[in-house]
């Protein structure tokens, strides 16, 4: 049959201005799906967080300056510690430059570089014990959202939005606010249908369709969003156009095309996210003091503070994941400016989004997570930096589900290796969909032969967190 119409040519030529999500990996890919892949799925049991945010912070933090106080590494500084020596030749310790102090009924030791965040310690879950698998950015980073260093996996916010699927039909259920430009892995979908990939707001390359909010030169955006040549309706036109096409090939393939309906999805969720995103990043609404909440009036804290009262706004749109990355964390070398300088675009932010989530009633069923790939070491690495350490590092969880107030597990006396309740990023990723009500045993997605899921055949819960 002789089709007057290059069906593939007309997608393309007509999918400018209906939103970024899944076009440039539909044309590559032309991803495999399930009908309605998007519906509110069924957990394996009761999930104590309905979303989460994770404050990912790239580089690598320094957990001895931040939130793992060493009395040890104090007493020592300066004497060699050769059972931790550097990549560097022989190894120093270095004592943290700042002081740490107990805050609230739970006496948690917190840093006095993130004095907002240390009202909040009653809330908080500090993990002391973390790990992974290499001390290197590009694998680690990638482990963090993949749990595999080498291969291309689907990351963490994509299989919790395969699992549960979305709560708002307009809006993408996994969201990802500035993440790095040479790592789509951290919200890429790989062998999941497309679908499931994280929609990317700001992060830079988002070309002139892209449509900006949020005022100033730290405007966020999304690609594609606008379509400056044709009004909405005449968009619809055509996309009901396009839709007949799509449907006329489901006739024609016997009347089931997983991948022709995961197209006509995409494509239906790209159009009315038009109409529903910028009502959700609009933050002119929000009233003065909610701005200063977030430190959004300070210039030092007001990229980072828009992008927490972003997420927050997302949380209550009913987007299932978010994840804001903060960059510029890899302190080899001025790490008293630098930390200091990371720590106060942070801090204010950080706290005003757990004030807010939980006057709203929001913390409870939110778990905002924080941390990087791996931490750093106790030693100095030349002057006045640290080198990188997977052995033994720090995150936080607050709210959906945790309990806070406490401490998990331990690095040594210098904090350079976990040794009690370690924490590998398999444990760390298992007990993340636990909290969402996902099992990650069962949580599986068939490919090339065999059944994957995001922890291998690893992980386990760390139960003695859970509230």
């Amino acid at each position: 049959m002789n089709d007057p119409f290059n069906r593939r040519q007309f997608l393309k030529t007509t999918s400018n201005g209906f939103g970024y999500l899944a076009f440039a990996a539909l044309a590559q890919q032309q991803a495999l799906r399930a009908s309605a892949p998007l519906a509110v799925k069924n957990p394996h049991f009761l999930p104590r967080a309905k979303h989460v945010i994770f404050l990912c912070m790239q580089g690598a933090p320094s957990h001895v300056d931040l939130l793992d106080y060493k009395p040890k590494l104090l007493a020592d500084d300066g004497k060699s510690a050769p059972s931790i020596a550097g990549r560097y030749g022989q190894a120093k310790l270095m004592r943290s430059p700042w002081k740490f102090s107990q805050h609230g009924k739970s006496g948690l030791w917190v840093s006095e570089l993130l004095p907002n965040l240390a009202k909040h310690a009653d809330d908080l879950c500090i993990i002391n014990s973390m790990a992974t698998d290499l001390p290197a950015h590009p694998q680690a980073f990638t482990q963090l959202h993949t749990g595999t260093t080498q291969f291309v996996r689907p990351s963490l916010g994509s299989w919790a939005l395969y699992g549960l699927g979305t709560q708002n039909e307009n809006l993408p259920g996994f969201v990802t606010i500035n993440p790095p430009g040479n790592a789509t892995r951290s919200y890429g979908s790989a062998f999941l249908p497309a679908i499931y990939q994280g929609t990317k707001i700001g992060g830079g390359g988002d070309g002139a369709l892209a449509r900006r909010f949020g005022g100033g030169s730290d405007q966020a955006s999304i690609a594609n969003i606008k379509n400056s040549r044709y009004s909405t309706e005449a968009q619809r036109t055509q996309l009901d156009l396009v839709q007949s096409l799509n449907k006329n090939r489901i006739i024609e393939d016997g009347g089931v095309s997983a991948e022709v309906e995961g197209v006509i999805e995409s494509y239906e969720l790209a159009f009315r996210m038009q109409a529903e995103v910028p009502k959700v990043m609009d933050l002119s609404q929000e009233s003065r003091a909610t701005q200063e909440m977030y430190g959004i009036p300070n210039e030092a804290t007001a990229t980072f503070g828009k992008q927490c009262l972003m997420a927050r706004k997302l949380v209550e749109a009913g987007v299932r994941f978010i994840e804001i990355t903060h960059g510029n964390w890899d302190q080899h070398f001025n790490l008293k400016a630098a930390l200091e300088r990371n720590c106060d675009a942070i801090d204010q932010p950080i706290s005003g989004l757990l004030q807010d989530l939980k006057q709203r009633g929001l913390l409870k069923d939110t778990l905002v997570i924080w941390g990087g790939e791996f931490g750093r070491t106790p030693h100095s690495q030349g002057e006045d930096g640290r080198d990188h350490n997977n052995k033994g590092f720090t995150m936080w969880m607050a709210g959906g589900g945790v309990k806070g107030g406490m401490n998990y597990g331990k690095t040594d006396e210098y904090g350079y290796e976990a040794v009690e309740n370690r924490m590998h990023i398999h444990d760390w990723h298992a007990t993340v969909l636990h909290l969402m009500g996902l099992d990650h045993e069962k949580l599986t997605y068939r490919y090339a032969g065999r059944d994957f899921r995001l922890t291998d055949v690893y992980g386990t819960v760390a139960k003695e967190i859970l509230a």
